[in-house]
């Protein structure tokens, strides 16, 4: 059975991120990271690292990314690393806006109740 964004020849992942299948455990990237292109790409780049500096023109997280890839998180977190390594990319986490405003967390909880 063939599953859509997944591909059957683990090879091609080997060989696109050079046999790593992890990165550093002090890498920046979780699902949520945003990645901005920090150049435009160049002759002789790999296909994949030319796909992310494309798609990350605008702050795009992680997750976009490996889907519009069709590639696993884990393999895009390599190839993401490989870009940030040479500069290419830039790295941030999205700001979350604290909400302090009880009455609005209590129309969420009473939202969330009537579900």
């Amino acid at each position: 059975m063939n599953r859509p964004g997944r591909d059957d020849a683990p090879d091609r992942l080997y060989t696109i991120t050079q046999g790593r299948s992890r990165t550093d455990p002090d890498n920046p990237f979780d699902l949520v990271t945003l990645v901005v292109a920090e150049s435009e790409p160049v002759a002789g780049m790999q296909s994949e690292h030319v796909a992310i500096l494309k798609l990350t023109r605008f702050p795009t997280s992680v997750v976009e990314i490996a889907a519009e890839l069709r590639l696993p998180v884990g393999i895009t977190k390599v190839l993401l690393c490989d870009l940030l390594a040479a500069g290419r990319v830039s790295a941030r986490h999205p700001r979350r806006p604290a909400i302090t405003d009880p009455d609005i967390l209590e129309q969420v909880l009473v939202g969330l109740r009537n579900l």
